[in-house]
C-alpha cells in the first residue's frame, strides 16, 4: 500500500521532547490537517518525514521503503516550509528550470501559469520577493513538483485574504486534477477546515486526535442560551469546555444529542473546528 509510515518516532532536542513514540500514517490521495499548537511538534515531524533531520528512534517509510539516505523514497516527498533552499539571487523563472533538474515531473508550463494567476513576477529574484510573494512562489513551486506527497507548513503565510481564498481554490482545482496526498500544516484552522478530510491533532509531542473531520467533528455538538439553562444542561454531560459573555453561556460537549429531550430555551449546532481545537488544546 502506497503511504507514508512513521513508526514509533521519537525525537528529543537536549530536555525537550519535540515528539514522543509517535506512530502515524498518512494514505494514499488525502489531503491532511496537521493540528497543533507553536512547539507542539508539527514542524519536526515534517522535517523528518523529509530527512532534513533525523530522529533519535522510529523510522519513517514511504511506499514501502525507509526513506533515510534514500533519495528514491524522498523524491516522492516535496516539503513548502518557511526556508527557500534556492540561491537568492536566482530568478524565478530560473528556478523553475532547475527544479525540472531535481523532480523530473515538474509542470514549468503549470507554474508558469500560476504565476500569472497570482500576478508573480518570474523575472525576480527570489531576495526580491515579499513575505506575501516568497510563500505564493513557494506555493506554485509545490503544486507544480507532482510528487505523491506534498507538505506544506503554513502555506498563506503573509497572504492577504483573496490570495489566500486562490490559494484553497487552486489546491483544490490540483487535487481533482491530480489526486496525491497533501498535508497542510497551519493555525488557519477556520479556512483549512473547508479542505481537509482528515484531522490530526498534536499536543507536547504526542497525537491528541487522528480521524476524519467530518467523524471528529460529529462526536459532539455546541449549545448556547442563558448561563442558568446551559449548566441545568450540562450538568451531566461530558463537556470539551465552556465560554461565557455577560450572562450567556456557550458549551462544547462530547456525546449524541437527543433531540426529543432537548430544552426549547438552548440552540444547538454543530462543533466548530477551531473551537474545538482551542479547547482540547488549551490545558
Amino acid at each position: 500500500m502506497n503511504c507514508i509510515e512513521l513508526k514509533n518516532i521519537t525525537k528529543n532536542f537536549g530536555n525537550i521532547s519535540a515528539l514522543k513514540n509517535v506512530s502515524l500514517k498518512f494514505e494514499q490521495n488525502k489531503i491532511y490537517g496537521l493540528l497543533g499548537r507553536n512547539g507542539a511538534g508539527k514542524c519536526t515531524l515534517l522535517n523528518i518525514i523529509t530527512s532534513r533531520i533525523f530522529p533519535d528512534s522510529g523510522e519513517v517509510i514511504i511506499d514501502g521503503e525507509k526513506a533515510m539516505e534514500n533519495d528514491r523514497a524522498l523524491r516522492k516527498v516535496y516539503l513548502m516550509n518557511e526556508k527557500i533552499l534556492y540561491p537568492e539571487g536566482m530568478r524565478i523563472r530560473e528556478v523553475f528550470k532547475w527544479s525540472q533538474e531535481f523532480y523530473p515531473n515538474f509542470d514549468i508550463t503549470y507554474a508558469n501559469k500560476l504565476a500569472e494567476k497570482f500576478d508573480l513576477n518570474t523575472r525576480k529574484k527570489v531576495k526580491e520577493l515579499s513575505t506575501g510573494y516568497s510563500s505564493i512562489f513557494k506555493i506554485i513551486t509545490a503544486l507544480s513538483v507532482n510528487t505523491p506527497y506534498i507538505l506544506l507548513d503554513e502555506p498563506v503565510l503573509g497572504l492577504d485574504a483573496n490570495n489566500r481564498d486562490n490559494f484553497y481554490r487552486t489546491l483544490i482545482e490540483n487535487y481533482n486534477d491530480s489526486p496525491k496526498t497533501i498535508i497542510i500544516s497551519t493555525h488557519l484552522i477556520e479556512e483549512a477546515a473547508n479542505v481537509v478530510e482528515n484531522i490530526i491533532i498534536i499536543k507536547n509531542g504526542e497525537i491528541l486526535k487522528n480521524e476524519s473531520c467530518e467523524e471528529l467533528l460529529s462526536k459532539g455538538y455546541t449549545v448556547a442560551g442563558s448561563a442558568a439553562a446551559v449548566d441545568r444542561f450540562i450538568a451531566d454531560k461530558s463537556i470539551i469546555g465552556c465560554d461565557s459573555l455577560g450572562g450567556l453561556k456557550t458549551a462544547y460537549i462530547w456525546g449524541k444529542i437527543n433531540k426529543d429531550s432537548f430544552p426549547e430555551d438552548l440552540e444547538v449546532t454543530r462543533l466548530d473546528l477551531q473551537k474545538l481545537f482551542i479547547k482540547l488544546t488549551n490545558v
